[in-house]
């Protein structure tokens, strides 16, 4: 059984590496492939670009999203989740400087508040790289040297010094196999490579310090032996060999965390070990062999180098000044190194504040030079309501898969999913705890609100509507449609706001501990409904020490508008289930929309018994009856009356061309067409609303709901409603808890 793990293990393994192989055999095959040559930033370009786009809605916009951000080598582990726009702009910088038209100066800067997902960015870089190394079009090369073959002389080994057969020693900076070459001899070999490039690949960096010792070794030793072919004998295969090796922390990749110190060097490049330069003789200088090339652009060589916490190393980004453009570093007073990685730093605003420190001095603020380096890309927190209720259910579960939706309707459903989650109660037993449905939503909801600039919503509009535009890209109101584009947002959304950590820490706390509530059969009391998320949220405002006095209560101020949109959520579900046997049928709806488009275009309508023309009764029955939207002098006879030809050339035809030009292909046809992604349809097919209740259900009375009489209308509605919730996603007591606040309002204002 457990012989699989081994064998699995085997094929990862086999198939991330290679069998080290000549430098002229290495030569051939990035020829063949040039992506195998690629420099660093246009190394992380192809990695981006070779998991493709998918297109998402953000603030109310169609973008086009790289895949590599959802992190789908790892199963969304680290997805970056929203701040497309914000990675768009990452990858098109790369692209700028790896084609060398620009910003080759630059170290990119990701700021943001906490909770923002820069931290998922590195992890997400990290992985990605990492995987995309272990594809054939992803290799990553390296040298490694033998200078012990063939001689008696004290080879590099850190040891004894005693020669063995197998003393390979790798490149401690991943140095580039090309940059074995003479730079004469490898700008042909680029240029032979480059001859069809598109964003040509550039090697400028000569051997590190350690490859240059065993280079410089075997040179000496074979012109004293008065060798002619020296280049062929230093990169013998008995001396050179080209190795592939997986991106990973510390081999090409190169992380500096907020707890490392150290000098500035031995941050940047690493440490001399004072004990080895004793060992090693190296004519009178210090022997790069005795040097560590731990730091984190040593590590980073050859792909990205990222600083973390960035503000905790102010000291440092100005020693990384000239390392973008030069791309060179100093071990040494004596001992230079050639650097080829791409920078990138990541902070909160709190570098802002180091950087601008002496911003009043103007032109003589000694980090001028260093804010001009700066390429700015800012993260913001989530505005979409469907992206911050996947981002809290992943703060709460083990959940990583990223959501691609078929149409909004299924993201919708997903928003609103309840959850449950299991704990441990006091005894040291394990107690499930069920988040109602709209709970997550009713959370992820109030968080985006709290983010939302207030000062650009038109005066008739709310900011759970905006919140909506952003999500979903529009807004329905009956059978009509408002376009996201059809407003003008540009405020200051996403800067401050809830975090996520925020919302994530209440609900873990309400998952702790049973609701004051009961019932004789259901564990109501384990049930968490939103009104208790969001009472919860708006309570901790004040004593949460990340909010300022103004923001708890303006973020309070903004409580009442999302409790009533998750309070109308709730009772359309409550509806629905009550008029689930009175609903129109949907191949109803689908029959007059076909009979529609036929009437529009002089077609006739296929049967079962062939073509007919199509049905004026049934067309007519279907807006008095079921749509209620004209009466009987709307027409004459079979003819439809002006009005109401408009109507159907307005809102069903116009509906079903926009359908259809959304869903676009060579074999569209109006059979093919989902008639519940039609508004004016739509809005048939969710047409509730009380009136029908009272005038279908005489004896109902909402008042009797929590313990109706027995025997009694309500009784039997309630049965049945509860069957029907608990059928769509609602648990025996989530039902019945969303069913009794509902009834509680409509009792209200019943009659």
């Amino acid at each position: 059984m457990t012989q699989k793990y081994i064998r699995a293990g085997d094929e990862a393994l086999s198939g991330a590496y290679e069998e080290p192989t000549s430098l002229e055999a290495y030569v051939e095959r990035a020829l063949e492939r040039p992506s195998i040559a690629s420099h660093a930033p246009k190394y992380l370009l192809e990695a981006i670009e070779s998991m493709g786009t998918r297109e998402v809605i953000e603030e109310g916009e169609r973008r086009e999203r790289y895949r590599f951000f959802d992190d789908p080598a790892n199963d969304g582990e680290h997805a970056v989740l929203g701040n497309t726009e914000v990675l768009n702009g990452f990858v098109d910088d790369l692209r700028t400087i790896a084609a060398d038209r620009g910003k080759r100066e630059k170290i990119i800067w990701f700021d943001g508040p906490t909770a923002t997902g820069k931290s998922e960015l590195k992890r997400c870089l990290i992985n990605g790289l990492r995987e995309y190394s272990k594809t054939e079009a992803g290799r990553r090369y390296t040298v490694e040297w033998n200078v012990t073959n063939g001689s008696e002389e004290r080879g590099l080994s850190y040891g004894d010094g005693v020669d063995r057969e197998d003393d390979w020693y790798e490149s401690p900076v991943q140095s580039h196999p090309l940059s074995v070459f003479p730079p004469d001899v490898r700008a042909s070999i680029l240029a032979d490579l480059n001859a069809d490039a598109h964003v040509p690949t550039r090697v400028e960096a000569d051997l590190d310090p350690f490859c240059r010792e065993a280079y410089d070794l075997l040179e000496e030793r074979y012109r004293r032996a008065g060798g002619t072919n020296l280049f062929s004998s230093i990169t013998d295969p008995r001396h050179l060999r080209v190795k592939n090796y997986v991106v990973d922390v510390g081999k090409g990749i190169g992380v500096l965390h907020s707890e490392d110190d150290g000098s500035p060097k031995e941050r940047l490049v690493g440490s001399w070990m004072p004990g080895m330069l004793r060992e090693l003789d190296s004519r009178g200088r210090k022997n790069p062999q005795a040097f560590s090339y731990d730091g984190v652009l040593s590590q980073g060589n050859g792909l990205l180098t990222v600083v973390e916490d960035a503000s905790q190393h102010a000291d440092l980004l100005r020693k990384l000044l000239n390392v973008p453009d030069e791309g060179r570093v100093k071990l040494d007073k004596g001992i230079g190194m050639d650097i080829d990685t791409q920078l990138l730093i990541i902070s909160n605003p709190d570098l802002d504040v180091e950087l601008d420190q002496y911003a009043d001095r103007n032109g003589r603020d000694p980090l001028k030079a260093l804010k001009r380096r700066l390429d700015k890309h800012e993260f913001a927190y989530l505005t979409n309501l469907s992206l911050e209720a996947e981002l809290i259910r992943r703060e709460l579960t083990a959940e990583t898969a990223v959501w691609e939706a078929e149409g909004y309707a299924d993201l919708e459903s997903r928003v609103r999913e309840g959850l449950t989650l299991s704990t441990r109660d006091g005894g040291g037993g394990v107690v499930d705890r069920e988040l109602a449905p709209h709970a997550v939503e009713a959370a992820a909801l109030y968080s985006v609100v709290t983010r939302l600039d207030g000062e650009d919503v038109p005066g008739n509009r709310t900011l759970v509507e905006k919140a909506l535009l952003f999500d979903q890209g529009y807004l329905q109101e009956g059978d009509e449609r408002i376009e996201a584009d059809d407003f003008e947002f540009d405020g200051d959304d996403g800067s401050h706001g809830v975090p996520v950590t925020y919302t994530r820490d209440v609900i873990a706390d309400l998952l702790q501990a049973d609701a004051d509530r009961h019932h004789p059969e259901l564990p109501v009391e384990r049930v968490v409904m939103p009104d208790d998320i969001l009472d919860a949220m708006a309570e901790g405002l004040d004593d949460a020490p990340v909010f300022s006095r103004a923001e708890a209560a303006e973020y309070e101020n903004r409580l009442a508008v999302v409790k009533s949109y998750v309070f109308d959520r709730q009772e359309a579900d409550v509806l629905d289930a009550l008029l689930a046997d009175k609903a129109v049928d949907e191949d109803t709806v689908a029959e007059y929309v076909e009979h529609v488009f036929a009437w529009a275009n002089d077609e006739q309508v296929a049967t079962e018994r062939g073509p007919v023309d199509p049905d004026p009764l049934l067309m007519r029955v279907f807006e008095t009856e079921h749509l209620g939207r004209f009466g009987a002098g709307a027409y004459d006879g079979e003819r439809p009356a002006d009005r109401v030809a408009e109507f159907r050339r307005e809102k069903v035809i116009t509906a079903i061309n926009r359908y259809a030009w959304e869903n676009r292909d060579e074999d569209f046809a109006i059979e093919n067409v989902d008639v519940a992604d039609i508004p004016v349809i739509r809005a048939v097919l969710d047409a509730h609303d009380w009136s029908d209740v009272q005038r279908l259900f005489d004896g109902f009375d909402p008042a009797q709901w929590t313990d109706p009489p027995s025997g009694t209308e309500t009784e039997r509605l309630k049965e049945r409603t509860l069957s029907h919730l608990q059928a769509h996603g609602y648990s025996p007591a989530s039902a019945e808890l969303t069913g009794r606040k509902v009834m509680r309002e409509v009792s209200y204002r019943w009659g």
